[in-house]
């Protein structure tokens, strides 16, 4: 008796189960493709648009720049090398230090161009 009420509420073979909404239960795809695409919106391409504009800060560093360390020390670039720029923390105290390792540029170096002009 009981085996027959179960085979009356099993569907037919070859039946579909359910609706469009069992389609997105069982394609994960379905799912993580428009989350990678949201993730990659807004954690990905800004990332690596802060990249950019830090390698382009960094890469026109020059001397005479006042500029901010990572570690919050404020200092001028007295010199700069390809990798590495000497900044001036106090009267005739400069430590050398890592380019990439400048967060900020405060204020930057006119011309002397300008200068002469005036």
């Amino acid at each position: 008796m009981i085996a027959s009420i179960a085979q009356a509420q099993t569907p037919a073979p070859g039946a579909p189960a359910g609706g469009s909404m069992d389609f997105l239960a069982g394609n994960p795809l379905v799912i993580m493709i428009p989350l990678f695409g949201l993730f990659y919106f807004m954690i990905i391409r800004p990332q690596q648009k802060r990249m950019k504009e830090h390698q382009t800060m960094v890469s026109a560093l020059k001397r005479g720049d006042t500029v901010v360390l990572n570690s919050g020390v404020i200092g001028k670039v007295t010199r700069v090398d390809e990798t590495e720029a000497q900044v001036e923390i106090a009267t005739g105290v400069n430590i050398k230090v890592v380019k990439s390792m400048v967060s900020e540029v405060r204020s930057r170096t006119e011309t002397v161009a300008n200068d002469a002009k005036g």
